[in-house]
């Protein structure tokens, strides 16, 4: 076997894995001479040796043999040699390009079976629903024949659907679904309500389309908000019903408002409810809050402007404004209502992710697509994949020709039809690459004038895809095209087409990225078949024109090229090649920037979720309960504890503990004894507590702090995005607006934790025993709105939005918290 590597990292690789082709070449008479019986049998011998000690290393080549000789026997398909490498580099967790035609469906068997042997579960992520279905479906009997079970995901499936598809083996579906689900499971209030298993080993078929063109896209689960603003106006006109010392305490320091028992009584007649601190009482409590801090701590023509009928924040350090910034947690739409203007309603996000982020959480990724190389810098820094260029198994024969360049559209157009109805009548079959819908409808006006029978597949013809593809490659056939005939489509022609000299692609414009260009021209000369290539261009077409336009045009002014005549040069065609690259290194620099923003949002998501998983998973909850208890209890003693004048604020401390609902005089006299009196009080209220509410109090608390954690965590993302569209103005100040995020947001964060605490405390505190059944009604309500809201999320574009080794939560909280708190497992 031959191989050629074009780049020496490559060459070396290609060697290295060679080698091992040969060892799993040389099992093959042994793997024939197998009963189905004793083949089927070597997957329970695999995983015997496995739970032995063995590594997925030691079995890979009797592995990929087993998967070879199955596939012979059930699809009759053999894996050529340059398909084993394939299946090797995809285990090894490389990014395959390999080229239209080399079977990329058929070499996924061979790692995914070898990885699925662990017993987790290892997953293939495609660009559609119809992929992964066709895919699963096609490749399924290989997998069934050893025993293994393979399911699919998509999208509208049902809850215990979608969970039986990731219990099994293998399950095929589309990065969308698989990021969604991870989103959903992250909202759920049971364990059980989980679909996924584990992220373990995945591949994603398409992998530059998924991994690096739709990187900038996140995966948002949204709802529309249920708070009418009408509500934050009622709170805002309640709260000024409410007196100092008399209904409530605040702690300026904190910028805190705690409610006295009397504030509560109020409270609770006002909005006509037995008990403020109830679960489903939760939201009046946040907003009552909210409009007294409105009220009592932002004062306007200091901390905001009222600026065009909107509420807009001053920066308190430089005194300037921050367009675009809000107040977090319902906080701006109360400021909004105090002030009488317009009360700004958003969707509610509840959770979000990037493709980038979430295919980084698994321990194993790869890729295989048929184009790459290009973006091998990216694939590296992001994902730390490198790019491996998979031989073809019979050499490449298309002719590639130079790019044909006009000056004018009007004149490229008369070009290209004349060149596709001089090819018609000899029958080549051609596929005509577009740029855009309406490119495509005017080159298909052209040649119904010209009398030219052809089909046209774009989003308006969608539904036809199947069958116009199916027929592009016949004698005779014009097909014109957008994108959607460069990804994913396997051209075939017969051997009438071959004599005719095979398909011939044009290119009509030359896109933004050389992979799509790439794509396009590599659905002709699959395995070995010849065929044609060529881009018809003109000084007009928009990337030409941007990037450039100047240095051809001055050649061809220079030539005084007459009207019609094109120019056809290969030093042309490297000028084009260099200003996509241009044009791919500003996309890479967004992408990156976003990458750097999100990674910040990916440790706190980690965190968050690994509190909440942490949650779910125990039964009970004390020790992490008193690990909170001991945090709140430092800050209000840090907060009441004068330093320097060794002094005790005792009515700040008063305060905080009247709103624990502990009326005690504090005798410590320096800040450690403080801190233990202050914890030994609330503590015991706790058991007090617990001891009154009965056996139910696990449950109630469990749900409890995960509804805290979800109201905060949702109000926090929103308040993340404002930072991220507001942040950018700091460049203008000669501010890295990166680093400046970085701050904010970890700042944000420390917030967040201690927002959540608190409530913690105070509500647990606070909370009194409701009907069981009550309970659970609202519980499944919330579960049910939350968990698997098919119909509600969305995958939004980031720039159109609005005008993206775990550890432990408490371990990560370590960093933030002076090390002190940790979760026990």
């Amino acid at each position: 076997m031959k191989l050629f590597g074009l780049f020496d990292k490559n060459k070396k690789l290609l060697k290295q894995y060679s080698k091992r082709v040969e060892k799993i070449n040389e099992l093959e008479s042994q793997m024939t001479e197998l009963k189905d019986e004793e083949l089927k049998q070597k997957t329970e011998d695999f995983k015997n040796r496995l739970k032995n000690g063995e590594t997925v290393e030691d079995i890979l080549e009797e592995a990929f043999a087993v998967v070879r000789e199955t596939s012979k026997r059930i699809l009759g398909m053999r894996h050529f040699d340059v398909q084993l490498i394939g299946g090797i580099s995809l285990h090894d967790g490389k990014v395959a390009e390999m080229k239209t035609g080399e079977g990329k469906t058929l070499v996924a068997t061979l790692p995914l079976y070898l990885n699925a042997l662990t017993g987790k579960n290892c997953q293939l992520a495609t660009h559609n629903d119809y992929l992964a279905q066709r895919d699963a479906n096609w490749m399924r009997p290989i997998y069934e024949f050893l025993g293994l079970s393979v399911g699919f995901i998509y999208s509208g499936m049902s809850k215990e659907e979608r969970k039986n598809a990731y219990e099994c083996d293998i399950t095929y579906g589309t990065a969308n679904e698989f990021g969604f689900d991870y989103l959903r499971d992250n909202l759920v209030y049971s364990l059980e309500d989980k679909s996924q298993r584990d992220h373990y080993f995945t591949i994603v078929d398409e992998a530059d389309s998924i991994l690096i063109d739709e990187a900038r896209t996140p995966l948002i689960i949204s709802g529309p908000s249920d708070t009418p603003s009408e509500l934050y106006r009622r709170f805002a006109m309640f709260s000024r019903k409410f007196e100092n010392e008399k209904d409530y305490t605040i702690d300026e320091k904190q910028k805190t408002v705690a409610l006295t028992e009397e504030g509560i009584e109020k409270a609770e007649k006002m909005l006509n409810i037995e008990n403020l601190y109830d679960p489903q009482n939760i939201k009046y409590l946040f907003h009552l809050l909210n409009a007294l801090k409105a009220n009592l701590f932002f004062k306007k023509d200091k901390d905001y402007i009222i600026q065009d009928g909107e509420v807009v924040i001053v920066d308190e350090f430089t005194g300037r404004l921050l367009d675009g910034r809000r107040y977090s947690e319902g906080l701006h739409q109360s400021i909004e209502a105090k002030e009488g203007v317009k009360v700004n309603q958003e969707s509610l996000t509840y959770a979000t992710i990037t493709f980038q982020n979430y295919f980084r959480m698994y321990d194993k990724l790869a890729g295989m697509t048929g184009t790459a190389k290009t973006e091998e810098e990216e694939f590296q820094q992001i994902y730390n994949c490198d790019v491996i260029v998979i031989p073809t198994n019979k050499p490449v024969v298309r002719m590639d020709k130079n790019d044909l360049i006009f000056k004018t559209e009007k004149e490229k157009y008369n070009a290209l039809i004349d060149e596709i109805e001089e090819r018609n009548k000899k029958g080549q079959p051609m596929l005509v690459g577009t740029t855009s819908i309406e490119n495509s409808e005017l080159i298909s006006k052209l040649l119904k004038k010209r009398g030219v029978k052809h089909e046209v597949l774009n989003a308006k013809q969608h539904e036809r895809e199947a069958e116009i593809v199916m027929n592009a490659g016949n004698k005779n056939s014009v097909t014109i095209a957008t994108n959607m005939a460069g990804r994913g489509t396997d051209i075939k022609i017969n051997d009438e087409v071959k004599e005719l000299g095979g398909l011939y692609v044009i290119g009509t414009e030359r896109h933004e990225s050389r992979r799509i260009d790439n794509q396009l021209v590599g659905r002709s000369g699959r395995q070995g078949d010849p065929g044609e290539s060529r881009f018809f261009l003109s000084f007009e077409d928009e990337m030409l024109r941007l990037f450039g336009g100047e240095k051809l045009k001055n050649i061809m002014n220079t030539l005084k090229i007459e009207e019609g005549q094109p120019i056809e040069h290969k030093l042309l065609s490297n000028i084009i090649r260099d200003a996509q690259k241009k044009v791919e290194g500003i996309h890479f620099s967004i992408r990156k920037r976003l990458y750097e923003l999100d990674s910040v949002m990916d440790q706190q998501r980690n965190s968050i979720y690994n509190h909440r998983n942490w949650i779910l998973e125990q039964s009970n909850h004390d020790e992490h309960i008193k690990e909170i208890f001991e945090d709140v209890t430092e800050r209000i003693s840090e907060s009441a504890w004068d330093e320097k004048e060794e002094k005790l604020d005792k009515e700040l401390v008063k305060n905080k503990l009247n709103s624990f609902l502990i009326n005690k005089e504090i005798k410590s006299q320096d800040m450690q004894e403080l801190r233990n009196e202050i914890f030994d009080l609330v503590w015991n209220r706790y058991e007090q507590q617990k001891e009154d509410f009965g056996e139910e109090f696990s449950k109630v608390s469990k749900y409890v702090m995960l509804r805290i954690i979800d109201e905060k965590w949702r109000n926090h993302l929103d308040a993340i995005e404002a930072l991220k569209e507001a942040v950018g103005l700091r460049a203008y100040g000669q501010k890295n607006p990166t680093i400046e995020f970085k701050k904010e947001a970890y700042y944000m964060f420390t917030q967040l934790v201690d927002g959540i605490y608190d409530d913690i405390v105070n509500y647990l505190l606070r909370i009194v025993k409701v009907d069981s059944q009550r309970e659970e009604k609202e519980t499944k309500k919330v579960t049910d709105s939350l968990n698997y809201m098919h119909g509600e999320y969305s995958a939004l574009n980031r720039d159109g939005r609005r005008k993206e080794k775990q550890t432990t939560y408490s371990e990560k909280m370590g960093k933030i918290r002076r090390g002190k708190i940790k979760v026990k497992k």
